[in-house]
């Protein structure tokens, strides 16, 4: 499942640092020549993919990048520090739109593969010292080179993610809200069918930094597969999850047919697509807070008597939330390590060249 995922970003290279203007004195040598070094390289602003992101949340969340400036140049024809670069990780996949004064933009980098990178400003040069300019008609240059700028540049970052796990489920089956409840998205929320008509995206993050992208569509209706609703527009991006989470709620389950809501999407998923019917899915309960204990119980002994595996859930309250988490993330893990292409660790990147 892809989808377009934006950041607008300011990059500063550093300053080259000031030669320097200086003399040599020592005891015995009390007027000697100019000795000013030069001043160090400002740091260059590199971004480099890398393969434990899957967005651009943490760019959208600081917008200027900035590099150190380089250091001045010193007495004894000594040159000052260059500055580190600044290197900043994207996720593989990441375009780089570089935005001219007037507002228009034009593509600048591509990076398609793991450990590419991008310079997208350079540092300044360093400025001379006074050395430098010492003649047979100036014997003792008082001037020095100054540093040289840095480049300042604007950039609209933009990026198809995949999602590792897609959401299914009638409209109202509080897709929305169990994203907002693992994740940092702020998916608006309201009591009426179609509440999502564009996708919400939500990042997963586990306790070891690691991430899953999880991502709602708009709700499905019986006769999708035939383009009802939303219905041809949500499976074309069904097809590209890892895994699918089938969120049914409570008030849709009723005692004759419990599971008939997820026979009914599973029959539009079969219809559009058989491959779709195989796809690895967790089905899910939700709403359970609206239900007696005595309730909630007979339908958990309806589940094991059906030979369904199902989880149960409150999005709104919390409960059984952690449960389905863990269960998504080893579906996710799993489904990654399926997906891993063979890689040769021979094969070298193309460092982009200055656009």
């Amino acid at each position: 499942m892809r989808f377009i995922d934006e950041a607008n970003i300011m990059v500063v290279s550093g300053k080259g640092g000031h030669g320097c203007v200086s003399f040599r004195r020592e005891k015995f040598i009390p007027k000697g020549g100019p000795d000013g070094g030069d001043g160090g390289k400002g740091g260059d602003v590199i971004f480099r993919t890398v393969d434990n992101l899957l967005t651009l949340y943490d760019l959208r969340l600081k917008r200027r990048y900035e590099a150190k400036n380089g250091g001045y140049g010193m007495g004894r024809q000594r040159t000052g520090a260059k500055a580190a670069d600044l290197v900043v990780d994207v996720p593989v996949g990441t375009l780089f739109y570089e935005i001219g004064e007037e507002g228009e933009s034009h593509l600048a980098a591509d990076l398609k593969e793991l450990g590419q990178t991008f310079v997208a400003a350079r540092g300044g040069r360093g400025g001379k010292g006074n050395t430098h300019f010492k003649s047979s008609t100036m014997r003792a240059p008082r001037f020095a080179q100054p540093g040289e700028e840095g480049e300042e540049k604007r950039f609209r970052l933009e990026l198809k993610i995949l999602a590792d796990v897609g959401l299914l489920g009638l409209p109202n089956a509080g897709k929305s809200t169990f994203i907002s409840a693992v994740s940092m998205a702020k998916p608006k929320i309201a009591s009426y069918p179609f509440t999502t008509i564009t996708p919400n995206l939500g990042v997963v993050e586990g306790d070891r930094g690691d991430r899953f992208v999880i991502a709602d569509i708009p709700g499905l209706v019986e006769g999708a597969h035939e383009g009802v609703g939303l219905g041809h527009r949500f499976l074309r991006h069904v097809e590209r999850t890892r895994v699918l989470l089938h969120i049914l709620s409570a008030e849709d389950v009723s005692e004759e047919a419990p599971w008939a809501g997820f026979d009914l999407i599973n029959a539009e998923l079969a219809a559009y697509n058989p491959e779709l019917a195989k796809k690895k899915q967790i089905p899910v309960i939700n709403k359970i807070d609206l239900l007696e204990p005595e309730a909630l119980e007979a339908m958990r002994q309806r589940a094991r008597e059906d030979g369904r595996e199902i989880l149960f859930m409150s999005a709104k309250y919390g409960d059984g939330v952690e449960d389905v988490v863990k269960t998504l993330w080893e579906a996710v893990i799993h489904g990654r390590e399926e997906d891993k292409p063979h890689v040769d660790d021979t094969v070298e990147h193309e460092e982009s060249s200055d656009v």
